[in-house]
């Protein structure tokens, strides 16, 4: 068993290698703030991230198959009866789910999203809007957190409501970019409110006083999103809450340069130098001293809470702390439960 693991160790490493340069040219915020996480922690990350990112490169192509999500659902099944296809994003994750338990309703909800984008979906209100930001964004939050050693139910709350606020400030950057592509995230009815009809607009993108409206009101949105979420640094293991901060600081500093650009975001896109994010990196190293104390206050947001309730309480075996019995017989259920988990993916798969 031994042998195993360390050949299983071994191979995740090479395979992270390839993970990483899949990661290093297309998710920049997202490398500036890793580069702060402990090792082990940024390795299952780099891997969770590089398997979204393909994904989401697979759902994007233009040429992609019409099977192309039951593709992504084949290599789940695949990832969670630990036997996954002969890709290293597939490797690397099926190790990380295992690892950490994550819920396959998780990544089937990420799956879910990216459906909607293939439909070419539309949101009449910011609260679908957030159900669509809850699966591609929110999820991610999740993963992370459970990657993190974390469980606690306000936790994963903020950690999700902090990817609405990201979703919500790629959705703001890239309005031009999404219309010229034929696709409309922004809610409709506020574009109604501003007197815009939507398909029409579609049809010709152009930016005006009625559609930067609209775009503030989406960061404003979106600001009350990283605000809330701010809430939960302080429930992270210390010597992660950096890289969080910095994630927050640094997405959250796009809705400050689309202010900047006075809101245009049809014919600009927003960017964050380098040296604003080194500034913005040493700036999120006192929230490990400077955290906002956890508020178990907050309302709920509803389009959140099916993936805080996906997640079951225990935690993983790295971060546990308790006598040796204690460890023994926990460790002992924990491996119980990966069994039962793998038995009832190979049944699924099986029926496939």
């Amino acid at each position: 068993m031994l042998d195993r693991a360390i050949t299983s160790e071994y191979g995740f490493q090479i395979d992270l290698e390839t993970c990483e340069n899949l990661m290093r040219d297309g998710s920049k915020s997202f490398f500036s703030a890793a580069r702060i996480l402990p090792t082990k922690i940024r390795d299952s990350a780099i891997a969770l991230y590089a398997f979204c990112r393909m994904l989401d490169d697979m759902v994007d192509d233009q040429h992609a198959p019409e099977d192309v999500i039951k593709q992504i659902e084949y290599r789940l099944d695949r990832i969670y009866a630990q036997n996954p296809v002969d890709i290293p994003a597939d490797r690397a994750l099926a190790i990380v789910v295992s690892r950490f338990l994550i819920p396959r309703e998780i990544l089937e909800a990420l799956v879910e999203g990216f459906r909607w984008d293939r439909s070419g979906r539309q949101y009449q209100t910011i609260d679908e809007l957030c159900d669509y930001a809850a699966r591609v964004a929110s999820t991610v939050g999740a993963m992370m957190t459970l990657i993190m050693g974390v469980r606690d139910r306000d936790i994963l709350e903020r950690a999700c409501e902090l990817g609405l606020a990201m979703q919500l400030t790629n959705i703001a950057r890239d309005v031009g970019e999404d219309a010229r592509n034929h696709r409309l995230y922004l809610p409709r009815e506020w574009l109604e409110a501003e007197n815009i009809d939507p398909d029409t607009w579609l049809q010709n993108p152009v930016f005006n006083d009625a559609i930067s409206r609209v775009i503030q009101r989406l960061i404003s949105h979106a600001d009350e999103m990283y605000e809330r979420a701010s809430y939960g640094i302080v429930g992270l293991p210390r010597n992660c809450r950096s890289a969080i901060s910095a994630a927050s600081l640094i997405y959250s500093e796009i809705s400050r340069q689309i202010e900047r650009q006075g809101l245009d975001s049809i014919s600009n896109r927003a960017v964050v130098s380098k040296q604003k994010k080194i500034l913005l990196l040493l700036k999120s190293l006192q929230s490990t001293i400077y955290s906002s104390k956890l508020n178990h206050s907050l309302s709920k947001i509803p389009s959140i809470q099916f993936l805080v309730d996906a997640v079951e309480p225990e935690e993983p075996y790295a971060h546990y702390s308790g006598s040796v019995e204690d460890r023994l017989i926990w460790v002992v259920g924990l491996m119980e439960k990966i069994e039962r988990r793998k038995v009832q993916s190979y049944n699924s798969l099986a029926q496939h």
